[in-house]
């Protein structure tokens, strides 16, 4: 690789990790359960029982996670924090033993020279707010995630200036609620009808807007705010004209971009969507779109893999092209391998969604591989190397275009809990030993420290 594929000055490099996914210490200090304690303790809901009661010990082996965070040399630390850490019964008091474990993380981060991103909200809700109300079922969660958010602002917010609301609403809300059959994500609940998860989704999007007015009006220094989306990059087949306007206008019709990116970046579920979706569309209070819809100084952008799309000659004008068997993934079955997504998923935003004035950054980009332990001791993970190199030449494209991308976080720096699949799917570019704990660089590590050090693709 060439020095053409440098990064502008100031660049922010980054590795991402998730509270529930490697903390641990999940009955420890006043911490109460979360809607995924329950669903990993649930039989059948994860892959070989696992759960996240230990996880990684981050809870309690985080100065070693972060000297070695250290180590790789980066400069930003993606974070989340655990509402039922903070807040155990979702509303009312405060634990101060919580507070106290994440101003400890983020003072041993600031003491290494590392800026903490903090995201508020990473999936792990109160188990006490599923039995109250129905989590995001009830539009009760939004004033209680503001309240939640605004306690940690006043506690962190002297040293924490980069602030991420929501993670992946889609994920909690769609994938956490499903129609007459079991959701593979936490809570697990089973609804009659898509309007009432539909609802959930747009009751996450007030809780994000609500967020976003307690951060401002909590914050004792200036800071920015972003809401993190795993939203569907629709890439075309050809970036021929006819086939780069049928990737725009599928922009919105795709998965469920039309009811969560569109409303929180300009105002307005898409038309488009609204008509598919018909009866099935949530319930809009008159207010609730000027809530969501609260000014943003950036966007997190996850992206793994993307859909690919084509001009045809019928209505709607385009076509999703579907994966053919043989096409190149990792380790895990919706993982195709798509770098092209990571450029149009920036693009769309400044064109599609016009809002060019939006910087985005990459708040989540990495991949599952079936990572082996040579008898030396050393993780040759050949394939995530390659999948990243892949998705950041696409970073760069975007950069280079004049997009405005400003940083890149790794997930995840370390192996972790995998949500339904467990232990089983490993994440990181530092392997866990999950009977010992024992932390070991992989070869992607140093692959990555070395593209960090020299601020260009390796």
């Amino acid at each position: 690789m060439t020095a053409a594929f440098t990064f502008p000055p100031g660049f922010q490099w980054g590795v991402a990790t998730a509270a529930y996914q490697i903390e641990g210490a999940a009955a420890l200090d006043g911490r109460r359960p979360s809607v995924w304690d329950t669903f990993s303790a649930t039989p059948g809901r994860v892959l070989n029982g696992d759960t996240g009661a230990i996880a990684c010990d981050h809870y309690h082996r985080y100065p070693e996670d972060i000297r070695l965070l250290a180590h790789l040399g980066v400069k930003h630390y993606r974070l989340s924090v655990a509402w039922p850490r903070i807040v155990p019964e979702g509303r009312g008091a405060t634990n101060a033993a919580g507070l106290d474990f994440y101003r400890r993380l983020v003072d041993e981060l600031l003491a290494h020279q590392i800026t903490p991103h903090v995201t508020l909200f990473h999936w792990d809700s109160p188990q006490a707010l599923e039995d109250r109300y129905g989590s995001w079922r009830s539009r009760e969660i939004a004033q209680d995630f503001a309240d939640y958010v605004a306690v940690v602002v006043q506690a962190l917010g002297d040293r924490v200036t980069h602030w991420m609301t929501l993670n992946e609403i889609f994920c909690f809300t769609h994938l956490g609620y499903g129609v007459n059959t079991t959701p593979p994500h936490a809570p697990g609940t089973v609804v009659d009808t898509e309007q009432t998860v539909w609802q959930t989704s747009h009751h996450a999007l007030l809780a994000h807007g609500l967020a976003c007015q307690a951060i401002r009006a909590t914050t004792p220094q200036p800071c920015q705010i972003a809401l993190v989306d795993n939203y569907l990059a629709t890439v075309p087949l050809l970036e021929t004209p006819e086939h780069i306007a049928a990737a725009q206008a599928a922009f919105a019709t795709v998965g469920t971009n039309g009811g969560i990116i569109f409303p929180a970046l300009t105002g307005e579920y898409h038309p488009a969507l609204l008509a598919q979706l018909g009866d099935r569309a949530p319930h809009i209070h008159p207010d609730d779109l000027a809530i969501i819809h609260q000014p943003l100084d950036a966007l997190g952008f996850n992206v793994y893999s993307g859909v690919v799309v084509r001009a045809t000659d019928q209505p709607p004008g385009y076509e999703v092209v579907p994966f053919p068997l043989g096409y190149p993934r990792l380790h895990m079955p919706w993982l195709q391998i798509v770098p092209d997504s990571l450029y149009w998923g920036v693009r769309h935003v400044s064109e599609t969604l016009q809002r060019p004035d939006l910087p985005v950054f990459i708040s989540e980009n990495g991949c599952a591989a079936q990572d082996t332990v040579t008898p030396a001791g050393e993780i040759l993970d050949l394939d995530r190397i390659h999948y990243l190199r892949q998705y950041l030449q696409s970073a760069h494209r975007a950069i280079a275009e004049g997009y405005p991308l400003t940083g890149y976080f790794l997930w995840s720096f370390l192996d972790n809990f995998e949500w339904f699949w467990g232990y089983d799917r490993r994440f990181g570019i530092t392997h866990i030993d999950y009977a010992t704990q024992r932390r070991t660089p992989k070869a992607s590590f140093h692959w990555y420290q070395a593209c960090v050090a020299q601020n260009r693709i390796l």
